[in-house]
Parts: C-alpha cells; structure tokens; sequence
C-alpha cells in the first residue's frame, strides 16, 4: 500500500446518462491539493456547492448511494468513489454539470480508465491510515447481514452473498491486493439485478437510464409471452430483449462467473471510501448491500473521529487509559483545587465516557467536610461527573478547548454510600440527549463496582471567554 497521498496529473472528463434518474451529465475529475479529499462539486447549481465523500452526507440507500447537502445532490455515487479508492487515490475534485455520473456500462471501468487516462502525482504528505486495532462488528439480524473489520496491516476485502435463488445462488469473493487485482479482477464487474424487480424499480421511478447494456439482468421467474416486450417499451428499451440460454437476458456473457458477488465487493469498496481517509484492515462481509455498508462505515468513521481526537490531546500512548491528566488538562478549563478527574479510561464517542478521580487526605475540601470525619461532599462527586461528561462532548465543535460546560439543571440527585480518602471513584457518564448547545446527561459514581451517587444534568456549552448571562 502505498505511503504517500496522491492526484491526478491531468483533467479528464467522461459523459453519460444516469442510472436511475436517466438525466445526461458531464463528469469531470480535476487534481486537488494535499488532505484536500473527495469532493464532488455541482457546477450546474448556483454557487457550485461541494458535497464531501463523507457519510455525514448519506442521504438516500435505495439501489444506490445518495449524498447531498441541503438542495446539492449527488445519486449513485458508489462506482466513481470505488474507482478512485481502487487506485488510491487520495485527493480528487469530481464536478458534475448534473445531479448523476454517468452509468457506462454499469462497471467501474469507464471512470478507471479515465483515472488512468490522467495519470498519478504522488505528493508530499503521508496518508492518514486508520488502522483496525480491535475487532469492530455490525450485524442486522433482520437481512442477516454481517460485516466485521479484523487488524491487518493491508486492505483486504471479502465478500459473501446468497440469495437463497437458484437463478443466482450462493457466492462468494475475495481481494488480498489492491494494487494488483483491482483494476483487472474487480472495476470490470457490472451491476445487476433480478428480472422480478425490474418493474418494481421502474415504478419506484428508478432505472430511468436503465437498458440491457448498462446492467447484467438475472432471469429468475417464468415469463408469459409479451411480458417482455411491455417491459421493453415501459424502460424505452428500442432494442430486443429476449430471455438468454444462461439464465441472463439477451444470453449476456459475464466478465466473470461470479460476477455479481464481485460487483458487490466493488460496491462495499464505494461505500467504504465515505469514511473519509484509507483503512488497514480485513473486512469480511455476508449479504452486505448500501444500507448495511453505509452503517458499517457510520461506525469505522465515529473511531476514526475519536482515534484523531485522541491523537490531539494524548500524545504518549497509555495502556487501559485513553487520557491522562495531561490532556484531560489540554481538554477541561478546571485547575487545582477543582479539577476532579485524574483520567479517561474510556471514551465512545457522543454515547459514553468513563472516568476516574483518586480521592485523597490531600482533597482541600476534607479540612472543613468534617473535621475528624472526612467525606467528599455530594456536589463535588457531581462536578466530577459534569467534568468527565465535559469530555463526551469533543467531537460536537471544532475546538472543544474553546468552550465552558455549565450547569443549568440537576435533577434525580442521590447519594447512596459515602466517599472517603483512599476510595477510587470511577465516573460513568452517558449522553441521553443533545441539542444545539444543550446537552442532557446521566452520570453514575461507582467505588469497586458499588453505586455511591447518581445524577441527571442539563448543561449549556459557551465560548470560554464569553461572560455567562445570569437571569
């Protein structure tokens, strides 16, 4: 794999209609600066609005991936985003003049010979590679989807399907070598679809740009004379379509015998480019489709968010701890006597933080909470876990050190055992409910695994040096 971001040397444009919204459109790829990414930029709308290849931008799954800002829509983004990924390619501005590439012959194979067309500029900056280092699993239990990331330090992809008809079968499919196998085992593989959802897709008011050259149709029903021609003029299919001696319509040969299951990893590749940056790992997958695999990269892409937050403010990697105290430091504005959080033991991203706070003799507060008796008093073990909870909330700004976390509400307050010096105190905090800059959390504090106190909060987020309106 290689090491260092690159372009394309040249523009290259390609034009077609659209898959499914059948609409005419120029696509044209341009060379982009380092840790610029993948952009798709509509040219045709005012303004020329920029989509990111990120899946923050999903908006649609059915047959396809959708991405859109607001008005700015671009469908059936998979084959392009599998192309440029295939050849690893890391910057790249794709415009259109239309809201849909263009479908070519249904493969990847008319945007990588354009892509190799232009030529490749390696440059200077290294690639951001997220490495898998713990098993990361999705499964729908529903469609029996399964896919799971495992540590490698390559991309390797395998694939799975089965249809449970007889028409296609169980498949299954592997790439071990992006470099080697990509362009010539995988960009040629052509969607598909069964005959019996054809209809279904059309009155969806799909496949508009639909015909027998631009996908591979499996037979897998009886079909009465003249359904086949009703189906020709409904498609505005000019040419005949007759019902193939291989089971495919017009008797279409296959790229490869297992075609489909290939086409199918060519789109998980797609959709997994929307993560945002290149992956090290091993990705099985069983019966995985749009939907499943914009989920799967929804996950890989919130521990790619949390992985680089880290690396801003943990700079020497810690066993079992995810911040010490001196990014906890870099994070909180809270100083001595009232910082109350010693480490992050784990953090999941806008869901769940655990922390802990050493409690000792040394506390000031044990001078006057009570003399001879020391307690750690009820409202500091809250201010604790509004502290801890403080560090959930890194990934809602662009500069979470920038902002103040403030109490405005305190609800279901109990104090279940005291907390005395020598005690640990591992704080449990989980994000119930967010909005704007308004965030409602449930804290829990624990001492060896005993409740001690619970807490629901409201807390408001404000710029650090803004002054606090008091009502």
């Amino acid at each position: 794999m290689l090491e260092q971001q690159r372009t394309i040397k040249n523009e290259v444009a390609i034009t077609g209609i659209g898959l499914h919204t059948g609409t005419t459109c120029t696509m044209t790829f341009k060379p982009a600066p380092e840790n610029y990414g993948i952009r798709f930029v509509r040219t045709d709308l005012g303004g020329n609005p920029e989509i990111p290849a990120l899946v923050d931008y999903v908006v649609d799954v059915s047959r396809g991936t959708t991405l859109g800002i607001g008005e700015a829509k671009v469908y059936t983004v998979e084959h392009v985003l599998a192309s440029v990924v295939g050849l690893q390619i890391d910057n790249i501005i794709i415009e259109l003049d239309g809201i849909e590439p263009p479908i070519g012959d249904g493969s990847a194979m008319p945007y990588v010979n354009k892509l190799l067309e232009a030529g490749f500029v390696q440059q200077e900056a290294p690639k951001d590679y997220l490495i898998i280092e713990e098993t990361v699993t999705y499964h729908n239990e529903e469609n029996q989807i399964d896919i799971v990331a495992l540590p490698l330090d390559s991309y390797r992809l395998t694939v799975m399907v089965d249809y449970q008809n007889p028409a296609l079968g169980s498949q299954h499919t592997g790439l071990f070598d992006l470099e080697k196998e990509f362009v010539s085992e995988f960009a040629p593989a052509r969607t598909f679809c069964f005959l019996s959802e054809v209809e279904q897709l059309s009155d969806l008011g799909l496949i508009k740009g639909g015909d027998i050259d631009n996908a591979v149709v499996i037979v897998d029903k009886t079909v009465v004379e003249g359904e086949l021609d009703q189906l020709r003029n409904k498609l505005g299919i000019e040419n005949e379509v007759t019902i193939g001696e291989n089971g495919i319509l017009n008797n279409k040969t296959l790229h490869f015998k297992n075609e489909p299951v290939r086409h199918k990893l060519l789109d998980m590749i797609g959709d997994l480019a929307l993560i945002g940056v290149p992956i090290k790992a091993q990705i099985l997958a069983a019966r995985p489709g749009h939907k499943a695999n914009v989920e799967f990269a929804k996950m890989i892409r919130k521990l790619y968010q949390q992985k680089k937050l880290v690396r801003k403010f943990q700079h020497v990697k810690k066993e079992g701890v995810v911040f010490d105290i001196n990014a906890i430091m870099k994070i909180l504005p809270h100083r001595y006597p009232f910082l109350l959080v010693d480490k992050i033991t784990l953090l999941d991203l806008d869901k769940k933080v655990v922390g802990e706070k050493s409690v000792t003799i040394n506390e000031p507060y044990f001078q006057g909470h009570f003399p001879g008796q020391p307690i750690m008093p009820g409202v500091m073990i809250i201010e604790a876990m509004a502290q801890t909870g403080g560090i959930l909330l890194l990934n809602s700004f662009p500069n979470p050190e920038e902002k103040l976390v403030m109490f405005m509400q305190i609800n279901n307050a109990k104090f279940r055992k005291p907390v005395v010096p020598g005690d640990l105190l591992t704080l449990v905090v989980e994000l119930v409910n967010k909005k704007s800059k308004v965030v409602m959390m449930s804290g829990k504090a624990y001492v060896h695994e005993v409740l001690v106190a619970e807490a629901d909060f409201m807390a408001a987020i404000i710029d650090r040096d803004k002054k606090p309106q008091i009502s």
